[in-house]
C-alpha cells in the first residue's frame, strides 16, 4: 500500500475514533522518559557547525522535534542509507531502495552537543526498540538508524547505545543500527516543515505533536518555542 495513502487511512480512522470518543483505540506512542546523557560526549575536532543524520520512522515528527532544539540551525527531512543512486517519496515508500526516511541536522556544538542530540533522539523523537517500524508505519524505510558523519560521532553513538542497554532503561533491547552510507537526499518540498504547517492533521496530532510536547516537558532547557524552519531559511 502506498505510504501516503496508508497514512491518510490512519488519519481518517483516528479522526473517526476521536469523534466517537474511542481515540484510545488508535495506535499510541510509548510514553517518553528522560534518559541520562551520554557518559562519552567529546567536542568535535573541527570548529563551526556540524551535521548529523538520524532515522527514526516518519521524518515529519523527527524533523519537528529537532527544529525545536536550541542550537539546531537546520533540520531537513530526506532519505539516507540506501544503495539506490536517487530517492523520492514514491520510490522510498516501496521499501526497495534501501533508503530510510531520515533527518539531516545542522547544529552548533557550542550550544548543543552531538551527545545531547542523541539523548533527545532516543528519549522523545522515536522508540529505539521498534524494529523496522514506528507507530502506524512499518517497513525498513522506517527503521531506527544513525549515520555518523565522522569516527567521533560513531564512537559516541556506539558507546551511548551500550550505556543505555546496560542500564536497561527500555523494556526491550535497542535496535538502532549505525550505518555507513552517508549519502543524504533532501525530501520533496511538501515534506519540509510538515509538522509546523499541518498541526491539525490527525496523523500529526496523534503521532508527532506529543513528541514536541515531550521535548518541552522533559528537556525545557533545550526547548525553543519558535522552530527553525527549512522554508523560512530559503
Amino acid at each position: 500500500m502506498n505510504r501516503l495513502l496508508s497514512r491518510r487511512w490512519i488519519c481518517n480512522f483516528a479522526a473517526s475514533a476521536l469523534v466517537l470518543g474511542t481515540a484510545s483505540a488508535c495506535v499510541a506512542a510509548e510514553e517518553p522518559v528522560r534518559i541520562p546523557p551520554p557518559v562519552k560526549d567529546p567536542a568535535p575536532a573541527n570548529a563551526g557547525p556540524q551535521k548529523a543524520v538520524f532515522a527514526g520512522g516518519c521524518f515529519w515528527g523527527v524533523q519537528g522535534v529537532f527544529q525545536h532544539v536550541k542550537g539546531v540551525q537546520r533540520a531537513v527531512s530526506g532519505y539516507a542509507g540506501g544503495s539506490a543512486a536517487m530517492a523520492s517519496y514514491q520510490l522510498v515508500s516501496s521499501g526497495l531502495t534501501g533508503h530510510a526516511e531520515a533527518v539531516e541536522v545542522t547544529f552548533d556544538p557550542a550550544q548543543v552537543s552531538y551527545g545531547t542530540l542523541l539523548q533527545i533522539f532516543f528519549s522523545v523523537a522515536h522508540d529505539p526498540t521498534q524494529l523496522n517500524r514506528q507507530g502506524p508505519d512499518s517497513g525498513t524505510q522506517y527503521r531506527s538508524a544513525l549515520f555518523p558523519a565522522n569516527p567521533a560521532q560513531r564512537e559516541t553513538a556506539q558507546a551511548y547505545i551500550a550505556q543505555l542497554d546496560a542500564a536497561k532503561l527500555y523494556p526491550r533491547p535497542i535496535v538502532t543500527k549505525l550505518e555507513d552510507k552517508l549519502s543524504f537526499f533532501p525530501a520533496e518540498t511538501y515534506h519540509q516543515d510538515y509538522l509546523t504547517e499541518n498541526p491539525r492533521q490527525p496523523y500529526i496530532v496523534f503521532n508527532d505533536l506529543p513528541k514536541v510536547a515531550a521535548l518541552k516537558r522533559l528537556f525545557p532547557e533545550r526547548y525553543r518555542v519558535d522552530p527553525v524552519l527549512v522554508k523560512r531559511a530559503g
